[in-house]
């Protein structure tokens, strides 16, 4: 009895770390939408938008060289899950003034994806 519940505990840990990396992958797919404006990862650079490395628990309007709108740097966001998410579900409602032109993420499951994604990368751009 033991055996049968240990082989059951460990095919469910299994398959929730295979269902995270296909939350990583589909949030790759996802950050196609992000990619004209803005970068991720090693070498990365600001282009219409900041990098987004390293955005967990960052402040909002923080990346040196990037020309942030005086809304979004006096927004006082610091970036995590929650925010995030109601951020790209609709940037100029969470932050009326930005210059982030995009119509936003509705789909809560793409919203979570995205975020996988995007916190893999450190502040340095090198996956953690």
């Amino acid at each position: 009895m033991i055996t049968r519940a240990f082989v059951i505990g460990f095919a469910f840990a299994a398959s929730t770390g295979i269902a995270a990396a296909q939350d990583v992958a589909a949030g790759a797919v996802s950050f196609r939408k992000c990619t004209p404006c803005h970068n991720i990862g090693e070498g990365a650079t600001n282009k219409v938008g900041p990098v987004l490395n390293g955005l967990e628990g960052r402040h909002s309007g923080s990346i040196p060289g990037f020309n942030y709108s005086e809304a979004n740097k006096k927004s006082g966001l610091t970036w995590d899950k929650a925010t995030f998410k109601s951020y790209i579900a609709d940037p100029r409602a969470k932050i009326p003034g930005t210059k982030m032109v995009f119509a936003g993420i509705k789909n809560e499951k793409e919203q979570e994806d995205l975020w996988a994604f995007l916190t893999q990368y450190g502040p340095d751009g090198k996956k953690k």
